[in-house]
């Protein structure tokens, strides 16, 4: 009898115990999710965040790039009159092609102005080198004098060096890859034929080791507006003066 009753107690003993551990694990479970829950609520907020500020930091430099190519593209349809989607050519022509420079010094005053005398007219005098002509006309201190420099110097000299102007047509963070540029030739409704050009990098190339699915909706919400899906400068739909979707 006494082993009966020091069984029995034991047994409640046992009860107590493990309805005691039983509340304490559910509180530790309880406050587990609790935790947890908060951390997926503060997380919902801070990763939009988070993306949308790595987004703006990474567009800057890829914005940067593109408007280097828009820069190199003019100038070379400036002398070429055309565009090129050749970045082997472009690199050539940023290497060995040079530009027109005027170096200016004096300017016309209002009255020579009104007497008929233009910028051209007076630079074709000061040309001819006659000093009573030049003094007639009062251009003693008037030069226009044009020199030539390289396309490198002209337009990337203080941004880049030679050895890294080609990452210019490299899309930052995107593991080596290029920009995308296509040309074409587009005749307006005057039947008059005009080049083209657009150069690009998609979301995916730039932000692709960021949250997945901020990305993805990033790209979505692009897509249901039927516009592209990350940074263009450019268009060979249509004329849109060489501006970027960002402008």
């Amino acid at each position: 009898m006494f082993v009966f009753f020091i069984n029995f107690a034991s047994l409640i003993l046992i009860n107590r115990i493990m309805k005691k551990a039983i509340r304490i694990l559910i509180r530790t479970l309880l406050l587990v999710s609790i935790v947890f829950l908060g951390y997926l609520c503060v997380m919902s907020i801070v990763t939009p965040i988070q993306f949308e500020e790595q987004k703006t930091a990474r567009e800057k430099l890829v914005i940067k790039r593109l408007i280097d190519i828009r820069k190199v593209e003019i100038e070379f349809k400036n002398q070429n009159n055309r565009y090129t989607a050749s970045v082997d050519t472009l690199m050539s022509f940023i290497r060995e092609g040079k530009v027109a420079v005027v170096m200016k010094e004096g300017t016309l005053t209002d009255e020579q102005l009104n007497d008929g005398l233009t910028e051209a007219k007076a630079t074709a005098i000061v040309r001819k080198g006659n000093a009573k002509e030049i003094a007639e006309y009062g251009l003693q201190n008037f030069r226009r004098d044009t020199t030539y420099v390289s396309v490198y110097e002209s337009l990337f000299k203080n941004d880049y060096t030679l050895q890294n102007v080609a990452d210019i047509f490299t899309i930052p963070y995107s593991e080596g890859q290029k920009f995308e540029i296509n040309t074409t030739t587009f005749v307006n409704a005057s039947g008059i034929p005009m080049s083209l050009f657009e150069a690009k990098a998609d979301y995916k190339s730039y932000l692709g080791d960021l949250n997945r699915q901020e990305l993805a909706n990033l790209i979505d919400s692009k897509n249901k507006i039927d516009k592209y899906a990350g940074l263009q400068v450019g268009s060979v739909s249509e004329p849109n003066n060489n501006a970027g979707n960002w402008e």
